[in-house]
């Protein structure tokens, strides 16, 4: 297997043209399959069953994108699909998305990253200039040190040093694979004028709701609650002392972070997540295992 040489450009671009279900991408091999999981003690909790699917997605995945090195950095095969293996996990039992074309039922839900190709890997974290202008109209600049970033309809950056600590991170409910791949997730289906927000797209049926506009809102609710909640222990933490949130504070900044910061939780320490976030994890459930009774 290889993660994404130049050799197969032109076989990956052919195809693309092709329907996913008439593709054969090349084997995994067994023992890069399992020292991948051997890594990834969030991937060691799942079924042989669920393995097996996960290594198929893995497989369409490395077959689909192609990974860029940054400054150098070269992307090896246990690299490439350590990261496919953390990006295809929130896909395992997930359904396509609203508007996705019929594919077999264990692969359909990578339609819910098919706006991208390019995986740049970084070696650690990236500097991104930022600009923002306040409100008696100043225009601040300053430089911010990102361990990721996806953008909407382009490529997702990644630090692989972040990425190699995943297995350690998992305690904390840290993932940034997870993280970006989910706000690719968010993204899907936004205009050019959106911005993510922490609602993912949802079809009629959601929660047991019979429009897709009555899981939206009661999506929104659910968040919105969830989110109020984690702020206020942000902010008496930081105002007054009291103990700090679980999660990463960075959750706090808006709607869209905070739904990829607990979805790194939910995926890579279900049980604190579940403790912590009772409300989120009923509402998780009934999108991320959407597809899990679904026929082949």
């Amino acid at each position: 297997m290889q993660a994404a040489p130049d050799g197969s450009r032109l076989r990956r671009i052919l195809l693309g043209w092709l329907p996913r279900r008439w593709r054969h991408p090349l084997p995994i091999p067994e023992r890069l399959w399992a020292f991948t999981v051997g890594q990834l003690p969030f991937l060691q909790r799942l079924t042989a069953s669920e393995r097996q699917d996960l290594r198929l997605l893995c497989a369409h995945f490395l077959q689909e994108k192609e990974f860029h090195g940054a400054h150098g950095l070269r992307i090896t095969d246990a690299m490439a699909l350590s990261i496919a293996a953390q990006a295809c996990l929130p896909l395992l039992h997930l359904t396509a998305p609203p508007g996705s074309t019929d594919t077999p039922r264990r692969i359909r839900a990578l339609d819910w990253y098919d706006d991208f190709v390019g995986i740049v890997v970084q070696p650690g974290a990236a500097l991104a200039r930022r600009e923002v202008t306040d409100a008696h109209g100043v225009v601040h600049r300053y430089e911010e040190a990102l361990a990721g970033e996806a953008m909407d309809r382009g490529p997702l950056m990644l630090s692989w040093e972040e990425v190699a600590r995943a297995g350690q991170a998992a305690a904390s409910g840290a993932n940034v694979v997870i993280h970006e791949f989910v706000h690719k997730i968010d993204m899907r289906g936004m205009s050019r004028s959106d911005v993510p927000d922490g609602a993912p797209a949802l079809r009629a049926g959601f929660a047991g709701l019979s429009s897709a506009r009555a899981a939206r809102e009661h999506w929104r609710a659910t968040m919105q609650d969830a989110y109020d909640s984690f702020r206020e222990q942000v902010n008496m933490a930081e105002r007054f002392g009291a103990e700090a949130p679980w999660l990463d504070s960075y959750a706090a900044k808006d709607p869209a972070e905070f739904f990829a910061v607990t979805c790194e939780a939910y995926f890579v320490n279900r049980d604190r997540f579940a403790t912590e976030f009772p409300a989120l994890l009923a509402l998780y459930d009934a999108f991320f295992l959407s597809g899990q009774q679904s026929a082949p």
